[in-house]
């Protein structure tokens, strides 16, 4: 097949079905009846040879050549779209726009405060909402332009996105000040005799820390086990459990919780936090201060340069935030 036998919004057409599955969204998305819609639908499959969009009880679902399609003609849509938009004027102070940023509770307690502030002062017409990177099709949404950007070990976004690490941190122990451990040094028998508060958050790598733990033969006395962090510093305060986290997580809880936090006894390996977005908002000046502003408040290596997240590190991201 050449370019010239179809239409660009043809295409533009099948990526809104690959994300609504329903013709019906389409039309209202598009501003088409959906006759139209099924009319072009009609089209494709004659163009390519295939159903493409099979109808089920769940809605139009995708057959597996609509889905090797669905990347390389997302990415094409995303690169054209930017390319047209490069050159447009942003100005954040006058600016009416709504980002979404996928991640998890860890990263909602870490980063929204003071993202949500520099917001304020810098563009007052951008509002903020997240999304958890484990309950969204995330990839699709983000080819979309549902979901502006991402944050933590996301290995389903390789071919078409692209990644940057925002900083690097340790494991540290967390618990109340006046602790019994609340002293210089944390030593592996202190941590082994202590009252463990074990977090089970999906999405957030946490998992695979408990299991290095007991790899390293510690056999933990835990007395409270729950589904995410939120609740973690309440906890804590009023406990005398010990919890394992990160340490931008336990800096966050530290003050506000009147909690102490002290180096890990156990030899964890360090946590790599990636900001990932869609190759079609590269080159958006909207998009590009967007990442500009999450990196200079909270990233460590400023002058690392990015890098598509089909390459290796995408795969060895071993925590989220």
């Amino acid at each position: 097949m050449e370019l010239s036998d179809i239409d660009l919004n043809q295409l533009v057409l099948f990526q809104h079905l690959m994300v609504e599955r329903r013709v019906s969204k389409v039309a209202e998305k598009l501003g088409l009846t959906q006759p139209a819609v099924s009319n072009t639908l009609a089209k494709l499959r004659r163009q390519f040879g295939d159903d493409l969009f099979v109808r089920t009880p769940a809605g139009m679902m995708p057959t597996p050549f609509a889905e090797q399609l669905a990347e390389p003609i997302g990415y094409a849509l995303g690169m054209i779209h930017s390319g047209l938009n490069q050159h447009s004027r942003f100005d954040p102070a006058s600016v009416k726009w709504a980002v979404t940023i996928g991640m998890t509770d860890i990263g909602e307690i870490v980063f929204l405060p003071e993202l949500v502030e520099r917001l304020r002062q810098e563009a007052p017409g951008v509002s903020l909402s997240t999304v958890r990177t484990t309950t969204t099709n995330l990839r699709d949404d983000m080819e979309a332009g549902k979901v502006d950007l991402a944050i933590g070990p996301l290995p389903q976004l390789k071919s078409g996105f692209f990644q940057r690490r925002l900083f690097r941190q340790c494991y540290v122990c967390l618990f109340r000040k006046g602790h019994a451990l609340d002293r210089k040094r944390l030593s592996l028998a202190d941590f082994k005799a202590a009252e463990h508060l074990i977090i089970v958050s999906a999405g957030t790598g946490h998992g695979k820390v408990d299991e290095l733990i007991r790899r390293a033969g510690v056999d933990r006395c835990v007395r409270l086990t729950i589904p995410h962090f939120v609740s973690v510093g309440h906890i804590l305060r009023r406990t005398d459990m010990v919890a394992t986290v990160t340490e931008r997580l336990a800096q966050s809880l530290a003050e506000p919780f009147d909690l102490s936090f002290r180096p890990h006894p156990i030899d964890l390996p360090e946590v790599a936090i990636n900001l990932f977005w869609h190759a079609k908002v590269h080159r958006s000046p909207a998009h590009q201060w967007l990442r500009g502003l999450l990196f200079d408040l909270f990233g460590e290596d400023k002058a690392h340069s990015p890098s598509p997240a089909k390459s290796a590190s995408a795969g060895k991201a071993r925590a989220a935030v």
